[in-house]
């Protein structure tokens, strides 16, 4: 990619930058400190009983009973019969390439995007605006996915850029993660899985399959360019061929649980492999594959004592799910990631691919969670939440940055 090419892109990033800022508002300033207490706080690993968040100057300061803290600021919200806890991370969304307004999002209690599919822009927000962070376009093969399906031209500021030669993909590496991209994506999806959104008409057909796909030499030169700067390289594979690219390319991460079915063995080594997988099971829940793919991952990550490789994602831009909290994908992968028998902690390991877990594969510190000098992004609802997922996509309070945005309890 030539330098004039990345000039326009580079312009089309600092409008998209400039409308996203702009449409993060609604939220009035940030509280220079303010307690906030609730009958169950969730603080991204365990639940704590009749406890108080201290925030001060957007970072959560202490946790602990109200009475010792109390004394250090006067700015109270009492809850009540509520559940407290870290605003959700959405590891899979769209926004910016669907236009979805960033204030819904966040009144609706996600807090934290991953955009991974869109125009590349910098990290932003967390202020009182949703924070987002990108992947930017999706890398790809020539002709292939996602550009033969949505259509356009490739680039920075597109859902997809073609590489054509492991040279080039290197290259393009790194003018992402040189743009603020926190993630790398590419594109290994030949088409033609039963059920799957991609499979269905965009506008301009749907090409013949199989689609172009990068090689494996490709995929190597991405993941190892990426790696060397620090960043993992996450996947859309939906089917087997795909994830054996994937595998062998050394990705970190799939963007989706598989869509097509796939055989137990390659599925194993997927885990083996030490891959995380983000969800996207209610947006993909016409997939033939996709349940028992699920299946099958958990119980190869429970022969090796492993709990902790699922991500929360919704994929938030389509126009199936909501674009905030999904509890229905909560519900899913409680029943789909939980093995053979479900009790309270595989209710809390949801929660925690939703916060703690995802804030930590971010690699902002303390991200998702109410501990000692997180970022105080916060949620609530009245009643509790562990119960009732559903009462999450209808949040109370949201707290972003120490910056109140919604509070329904003052009324």
């Amino acid at each position: 990619m030539g330098s004039k090419h990345w000039g326009r892109g580079f312009k089309r990033w600092a409008v998209a930058a400039l409308l996203w800022q702009g449409l993060g508002g609604g939220a009035v300033a940030a509280e220079s400190c303010m307690i906030v207490t609730a009958d169950r706080v969730f603080d991204g690993y365990d639940v704590l009983t009749d406890t108080a968040v201290l925030t001060k100057d957007g970072k959560v300061a202490q946790v602990g009973a109200f009475n010792s803290l109390k004394s250090q600021c006067a700015k109270r919200i009492r809850l009540g019969d509520a559940t407290l806890l870290p605003g959700i991370i959405e590891s899979h969304a769209h926004l910016t390439y669907q236009n979805v307004d960033p204030l819904v999002v966040l009144k609706h209690g996600v807090t934290t995007v991953r955009d991974v599919g869109g125009p590349l822009l910098p990290p932003q927000g967390g202020d009182g605006a949703l924070r987002l962070v990108s992947a930017g376009p999706i890398i790809q093969a020539p002709g292939g996915y996602p550009l033969n399906i949505f259509g356009g031209t490739g680039g920075l500021d597109k859902i997809g850029i073609e590489v054509a030669s492991a040279k080039q993909a290197r290259t393009v590496v790194r003018q992402l993660v040189a743009g603020g991209a926190v993630v790398i994506k590419i594109a290994l999806e030949p088409g033609g899985e039963p059920g799957a959104p991609w499979m269905n008409d965009h506008g301009g057909g749907i090409p013949a399959t199989p689609w172009p796909v990068l090689d494996l030499a490709t995929v190597r030169a991405i993941t190892s360019e990426a790696h060397r700067l620090g960043k993992r390289v996450t996947a859309h594979v939906g089917e087997a061929a795909g994830l054996r690219t994937a595998i062998d390319g050394g990705v970190d991460e799939l963007a989706h649980i598989p869509c097509a079915a796939i055989d137990e063995t390659t599925l194993h080594d997927a885990v083996h492999a030490d891959m995380r997988f983000v969800t996207t099971l209610d947006t993909l829940a016409s997939c033939v594959g996709i349940f028992a793919n699920a299946h099958t991952l958990t119980h190869a990550m429970e022969e090796h004592g492993l709990y902790d490789r699922y991500l929360y994602g919704s994929e938030i831009g389509h126009d199936n799910v909501p674009w905030g909290v999904n509890g229905e994908e909560m519900h899913l992968m409680l029943h789909l990631t939980s093995g053979d028998g479900i009790d309270f902690a595989d209710v809390l390991n949801v929660f925690k691919a939703a916060t703690s877990r995802a804030g930590e594969h971010l690699g902002i510190a303390k991200l998702g969670t109410l501990t000692p000098d997180a970022p105080a992004d916060m949620i609530a609802v009245r009643g509790n939440a562990f119960e009732r997922f559903k009462i999450l996509e209808y949040p109370d309070l949201v707290v972003s940055g120490g910056t109140v945005v919604v509070n329904n309890f003052k009324k």
